[in-house]
């Protein structure tokens, strides 16, 4: 179990990870696009309201790893789902998917994206790259038990993190076509959470953090877009990057064409 000096440490780590590629576009957007008051004014065009609910979850997830009373919480909660003889459900294994996926699936049958396939591609690629290297430096960091006792690497639910990226990108892409589209997405999110502790493998907490880590990966990803927006909408080049998970490792596929 880490102290309180070690969280609050982390949590300055975690805060530079998500907010550092903010910083770095900002200034390649200042050296490099013609605009340049886009990467001057960029902070400024930022809608900082929008990081109340994930900063929320996220200061709970900290909070809880040293608060008693939410530990208890913890406990309360997985006595009510997780105790008992009940066979694993293992949809949580793809439903955590089915967000990322509709944004290119549903644009594909003719129900129209707010962006382009680049843009999606750029944000689905970002969104992921921040989540998951939030997530695994947090889980080698804060050891954690999972509730069935099979792992130590509980804190944060990676599945969480990765169904709310899909959440929040579904939401962004079509909320303008209907809110139902976002709810959908949200719901099958949170449906993924409570599987994980139903299965066992995640306390409450691990999955406030891990939903907090997938909505403000994405958020960001969507606040870059628009210093690449040229680029992106450039015929001159092509390329894709891709973030994979093999069930060990996660690796990050990327194919330039000129």
């Amino acid at each position: 179990m880490m102290d309180s000096k070690k969280l609050v440490m982390l949590y300055g780590i975690l805060v530079l990870l998500l907010v550092s590629p903010i910083v770095s576009f900002a200034q390649f957007s200042s050296q490099h696009v013609a605009d340049l008051n886009r990467g001057r004014s960029f902070f400024s065009k930022i809608p900082f309201k929008e990081l109340a609910i994930p900063v929320g979850l996220i200061s709970y997830g900290f909070i809880a790893r040293q608060n008693p009373f939410l530990k208890g919480i913890d406990e309360d909660i997985r006595g009510a789902i997780a105790k008992g003889n009940h066979p694993e459900i293992k949809l949580d294994d793809y439903s955590r998917l089915v967000g990322t996926v509709s944004v290119f699936a549903l644009d594909a049958v003719g129900i129209p994206a707010k962006h382009n396939l680049r843009q999606r591609i750029f944000t689905a690629a970002v969104s992921n790259i921040i989540m998951t290297s939030a997530v695994k430096i947090m889980k080698s960091s804060i050891p954690v038990w999972r509730p069935d006792n099979s792992e130590n690497n509980s804190f944060p639910s990676g599945h969480t993190a990765t169904a709310f990226v899909g959440a929040e990108l579904l939401w962004q892409e079509y909320k303008h076509e209907s809110i139902w589209y976002g709810i959908a997405g949200y719901t099958i999110a949170a449906g993924t959470g409570y599987l994980r502790m139903y299965n066992d493998k995640h306390w409450f907490s691990d999955i406030a953090m891990g939903a907090g880590i997938g909505i403000l990966s994405t958020k960001i990803s969507y606040w870059l877009l628009p210093l690449v927006d040229d680029r992106l909408q450039s015929r001159g080049k092509n390329y894709v990057v891709l973030p994979t998970y093999n069930g060990r490792q996660f690796c990050l596929n990327a194919n330039l064409n000129f």
